[in-house]
């Protein structure tokens, strides 16, 4: 669409006070509160497509989105500063790039990954207790990785996350998962000693399947049965045979990885005009299976074929169908000023 160019943005956020990522009627949302921030930039309202749904209480260290804008004459790292003033400071856009103008934030993610914190001892400070989840006993590490290593691969995993998840299939790809300990605290710098860390990267999530994961294999582990019930969890795909669910505080959305080429190319004239698009799917998140054809760098870049990605993964951008550059200077005509709350005027 002529004079739009498509921004990807880095986002952390704490969700303790927010009923989960997708906007939503009776609740505080992340994605409402950057879409309010971004309507007030632009004087009218504008979707935010992001890569993953985190629920209720999860957290963010990388979460990515994108939208659509006509401010033209600014560099696209000006969106930062320019966002933050605008939104609370549990919310937070650490960095912003001009991608490919058929870059979807969901549709092209090649992976997402998450990290559950789990603090060990019968009593933990209240700051690391904001981020993680407290387990009394330390567990077995060589048993919660022997059955984590059952989750890698392609499987049905009805079993491990919520009844209520809507997906026609339960079937995900996990290509990464492992418990470590981690020393000196957890997701924030504090006080404590170090941290029990689950990490898990797979294509696609569905409904509180990394809390499933997490509170199933810790249960089991105390029952001194996890490798033997993870491996009966998958094969049965029975919600019954799991453990509790771990609660959300410990989970944050670290960072998504991005296929080297749009996977719906031509489809940027589309999202750009059709305004907020149908969200429902899973709870971590919902996304494609396919073929890997190469990662990005963490949340931005690379661009497509022919363009060389910065230092930090954020461009230069692909080109774009439609020219975003204003043309030749017409003479005797000045630049109309143009008021952008968090920018102050600017020029176009």
């Amino acid at each position: 669409m002529p004079g739009l160019r498509n921004i990807r943005l880095v986002i952390a956020y704490d969700g303790s006070s927010y009923g989960g990522w997708q906007r939503q009627k009776n609740a505080p949302s992340i994605q409402g509160e950057l879409e309010a921030a971004i309507g007030k930039m632009h004087g009218r309202t504008l979707p935010l497509f992001g890569a993953g749904r985190t629920d209720a209480g999860v957290h963010a260290r990388g979460q990515v989105a994108n939208f659509y804008t006509d401010i033209r004459s600014i560099p696209a790292e000006r969106f930062v500063p320019a966002l933050n003033k605008l939104l609370p400071p549990d919310i937070r856009v650490m960095e912003a790039c001009e991608a490919g103008f058929d870059f979807h934030s969901r549709f092209d993610a090649r992976l997402r990954r998450y990290r559950y914190f789990i603090a060990i001892g019968r009593t933990v400070d209240p700051f690391t207790l904001r981020y993680a989840h407290r387990v009394a006993r330390a567990p077995d590490l060589s048993v919660l990785n022997a059955a984590a290593g059952l989750l890698l691969g392609e499987n049905n995993f009805s079993a491990l996350c919520s009844a209520r998840d809507p997906s026609p299939s339960k079937r995900r790809n996990v290509l990464e998962a492992s418990f470590r300990w981690e020393a000196g605290g957890g997701p924030v710098p504090g006080p404590g000693g170090g941290m029990l860390v689950f990490e898990i990267a797979a294509n696609a999530f569905l409904l509180r399947m990394v809390r499933s994961i997490v509170g199933s294999l810790l249960h089991w582990e105390g029952e001194g049965r996890v490798v033997e019930a993870t491996a009966m969890a998958l094969s049965s795909g029975d919600r019954e045979l799991a453990g509790p669910t771990a609660p959300s505080r410990g989970l944050f959305f670290w960072n998504a990885e991005y296929y080297a080429q749009p996977r719906r190319p031509g489809r940027g004239d589309f999202w750009a005009r059709r305004g907020y698009e149908d969200e429902a799917g899973g709870d971590e998140d919902e996304g494609t299976m396919g073929a890997d054809r190469g990662p990005s760098p963490a949340g931005c870049g690379p661009s497509p074929a022919g363009w060389e990605p910065s230092p930090t993964g954020c461009g230069p951008a692909a080109p774009i169908p439609m020219p975003i550059e204003p043309g030749p200077a017409i003479p005797g005509l000045r630049p109309r000023p143009r008021l952008v709350p968090g920018l102050g005027i600017i020029e176009e």
